[in-house]
């Protein structure tokens, strides 16, 4: 899942790179990640000696095992939908076979071309990177595994990103998580998915159209929560036609292994799954996809006196500043808003500030996002329940529809646009896409939500004919209304009315 926050000017001063003879660097920057990366190429920039440590591969969660390689196979499994609907449209092709090691080898070759370009970077930027696990002994020491040396550096930048979070129940071992999923020798046949949240439901979806049955056990009674609710039932209605299974309000309980595959050598049995309901499944694989905690533990905080919550994200302020004046922590570790170009934002933002002297925030709201499930989703802004939660009247307006193309092809899925807005101001809160290309449209419309743009603005525009973003300019009226300002009157009334 993608998103891209605003910037927000404060005041105060920046301070400069210091070369006082007490530090080997002014900035030592543990995780190379998408936000140690970039703090570290922008500091650099600004005349800081600058030393990074990454004890596996730069480039981090997103470019090794997660946003880059999930997208690939995104990729690869939509050709399935493609194949058929191009002798809908005439093409006579031959029966397509897919071959499951030939995707991981292309995944492969790009993220090596990728890492390669990150290290060049840093590199070209003059930023030392070391190959090494680092730890911090207090406020400005670092330690380095590999050989046991001690770097001193007057700030230090911890971006060591998130891990996969894991429950606890009997054969958990046997399970899966997203890291290493891109790297099966074989395409599961049967795969079940503990959890429902964007990871899990991207990789339901490009499993299915992949050539796996898969199930989902969510513990909810529906997918994806938080998210707007008639893109949560649309995606599970879209899921199920698909014939992905979905076992809701429900979760995985043990895990056990079968015998040894007859004649099959050191390859392992199946899986049997027992659910808390009573449920029992078989699969090849097992992912379990319960979200992410920050990447702390054994990092010498405690040493150096910083501060975490109780999920062991690290606390920081407004500018990514612990409580340790001279450590600071930006990306998913802290816990904020945990998305690559958050991630980047807010280092970037940290490099300008402390050794720019060009003193920012990042800006939260707004912050459009994206679900890479077929079709896709794209969301900016509040949804339907948190607009009306935070604002006497708002109107929606919704609108349902099959792409032109389904004309041909028969498809009978809809897709979903919907608009929720401010009736005091006509002012757009918030925006969801559930339909091809979703990603693409809402980056766009990320611009104008956060510009403050009104339906009304939306209306005057002029259409692309025939697009699906041109569903948007033909909203004319409010689905429905939901005012809280008159005690007297249904909380629910038609735009008809």
């Amino acid at each position: 899942m993608q998103g891209l926050p605003g910037v927000s000017r404060v005041e105060g001063e920046a301070s400069a790179p210091s070369h006082e003879a007490e530090y080997d660097v002014d900035l030592f920057v543990i995780g190379g990640g998408s936000g140690g990366v970039r703090a570290a190429r922008v500091a650099s920039g600004h005349g800081a000696r600058v030393m990074l440590a990454e004890e596996y591969r730069l480039g981090g969660t997103c470019v090794i095992r997660g946003c880059v390689p999930k997208k690939l196979f995104v990729y690869a499994s939509r050709f399935s939908d493609m194949f058929d609907e191009a002798a809908d449209f005439g093409w006579r092709l031959a029966v397509p076979r897919f071959d499951w090691p030939s995707l991981v080898a292309a995944k492969d070759r790009e993220i090596t071309r990728l890492e390669g370009l990150y290290s060049t970077g840093q590199e070209s930027a003059g930023v030392e990177v070391v190959r090494s696990r680092a730890v911090l002994e207090d406020a400005h020491t670092v330690r380095l595994l590999t050989d046991g040396r001690l770097v001193r550096a007057r700030t230090i930048l911890i971006a060591t990103g998130s891990r996969p979070e894991l429950p606890t129940f009997d054969g958990v071992e046997l399970g899966i998580t997203s890291d290493e999923i891109f790297d099966l020798k074989t395409l599961p046949r049967k795969l079940v998915i503990g959890g429902a949240g964007y990871i899990a439901m991207e990789f339901a979806g490009l499993f299915a159209a992949l050539g796996s049955d898969v199930t989902v056990v969510c513990r909810g009674s529906n997918v994806l929560r938080g998210f707007d609710e008639d893109v949560r039932q649309a995606v599970a209605a879209s899921y199920m036609n698909r014939g992905i299974k979905l076992m809701v309000c429900d979760s995985i309980r043990r895990l056990e292994r079968q015998g040894r595959l007859a004649g099959g050598g050191d390859r392992p049995g199946k899986i049997d799954v027992t659910t808390e309901q009573g449920g029992r499944l078989e699969a090849d694989q097992v992912l379990l996809a319960f979200g992410r905690a920050p990447n702390t533990a054994s990092l010498g905080l405690d040493r150096a006196g910083v501060q975490t919550r109780a999920d062991g994200a690290i606390i920081v302020d407004a500018s990514s500043r612990t409580n340790v004046p001279s450590i600071y922590a930006v990306g998913d570790v802290s816990n904020r808003f945990n998305l690559t170009p958050v991630a980047i934002r807010e280092g970037h933002a940290f490099a300008d500030s402390v050794f720019g002297n060009k003193a920012w925030q990042v800006e939260y709201s707004n912050v459009p996002t994206a679900v890479f499930s077929t079709p896709e989703i794209g969301t900016v802004g509040l949804t339907e329940l948190e607009g009306r939660a935070q604002y006497p009247a708002v109107d929606v307006y919704k609108a349902r529809f099959r792409p032109l193309k389904a004309g041909v092809t028969g498809d009978c899925e809809a897709a979903l646009l919907k608009v929720i807005v401010d009736c005091a101001t006509n002012r757009i809160l918030g925006i969801h896409i559930f339909a091809d290309d979703a990603s693409e449209m809402i980056q766009v419309l990320a611009i104008a939500v956060g510009s403050g743009a009104t339906m009304k603005d939306f209306m005057s525009a002029m259409a692309v004919h025939p697009t699906m973003g041109e569903e948007i300019i033909a909203m004319h009226a409010p689905t429905v209304r939901y005012d809280r300002r008159d005690a007297s009157s249904p909380l629910v009334r038609s735009a008809a009315q």
